[in-house]
């Protein structure tokens, strides 16, 4: 079963189910049905600090993934964690839907180029 946690720490109003609802979608479709996500919405002081503190690049940007298990193999009776999702709604505006399943797809080993393209689109149908 997945367990997605979900905390707004942005300072706007956020659509919390409507992220959870496509999150599922998203893990599903790649074949995961079990494991823990944690998705936070915060505010571009937070996540332009996150990107200086973790990438080294001092600019806000609309989503990062910070994956634990993502899909590596995992001893029986041990529950999977998937990581963190951060999204910056006053970055990605109405507009949030793709840079979530983006960073879920992050999250479950893809990388950029034209493989996590395609399967960026074709979950967001």
């Amino acid at each position: 079963m997945l367990h997605i946690e979900v905390e707004n720490r942005s300072g706007v109003d956020v659509d919390g189910a409507a992220a959870t609802e496509l999150a599922r979608r998203v893990l599903t479709a790649e074949g995961v049905d079990d494991g823990e996500l944690g998705l936070a919405f915060v505010a571009p002081e937070e996540i332009r600090g996150l990107k200086r503190d973790h990438l080294g690049i001092d600019e806000e940007t609309d989503v990062l993934s910070f994956p634990i298990d993502g899909r590596d193999p995992l001893p029986d009776g041990v529950p999977r964690q998937l990581g963190d999702v951060i999204l910056c709604p006053q970055v990605t505006g109405a507009e949030w839907r793709g840079p979530l399943a983006h960073g879920l797809l992050h999250l479950l080993g893809y990388e950029h180029g034209r493989a996590m393209e395609e399967r960026e689109r074709a979950v967001l149908r």
